[in-house]
């Protein structure tokens, strides 16, 4: 048996153990626990060297979300009901609260939007292609901002001739809307590409 492990093992260079177990198994009648008894002892023999895979585990979709590479989703969802909240519940002259609702409000308008469609578009690390491109920390915030107006403004026209027309409550909902499916379609997309 051991000869013939080493033999598969050499000849057709076996990415897994799993695999050499299934090319063993073709070519006798030993089972599975044998196979995998006789693969370990020649192993600490030395006669064959098995070497741990860099490739990454493939994670469900919901183990990804609570890695450290899924925060800025969290950050954006977080954000973004923070902006709405704020917009919502605090008044223009409730001092010194107004100022939070300034500054979220800046960051929901002229942020977030763009942010979370450049995130689908232009997704953070993944592998390069001929079809895709890395974008610099400069150019992202650049080009968030600019798409951000652009949004704002084909938004500002699709709730003009809506039913519900232009009012606070409508544009902090649409952009709400809008920037938690971007966000969520930019994590499944950047998970797809974990997950290759």
């Amino acid at each position: 048996m051991t000869e013939t492990i080493v033999h598969i093992a050499e000849k057709k260079n076996p990415q897994t153990v799993r695999d050499l177990i299934a090319l063993v198994q073709e070519n006798s009648l030993w089972s599975q626990k044998e196979i995998l008894d006789a693969v370990l002892k020649i192993q600490s023999e030395g006669k064959i060297r098995l070497v741990s895979s860099s490739l990454p585990v493939s994670l469900r979709f919901g183990t990804y979300l609570r890695t450290n590479k899924a925060l800025w989703y969290w950050a954006t969802v977080a954000i973004a009901i923070l902006s709405m909240a704020s917009a919502v519940l605090i008044r223009e002259n409730f001092y010194p609260w107004s100022y939070f609702r300034n500054v979220f409000g800046l960051i929901f308008v002229l942020w977030l939007p763009g942010y979370t469609l450049l995130k689908v578009l232009f997704p953070v690390n993944v592998p390069k292609t001929e079809l895709s491109m890395n974008l610099t920390n400069e150019e992202r915030i650049v080009l968030s901002v600019i798409m951000s107006l652009a949004l704002l403004v084909l938004i500002g026209l699709a709730l003009n001739f809506s039913p519900w027309g232009i009012n606070l409550t409508t544009i902090v909902l649409s952009l709400l809307m809008f920037s938690l499916v971007f966000a969520t379609a930019a994590i499944i997309r950047e998970y797809s590409f974990t997950v290759k």
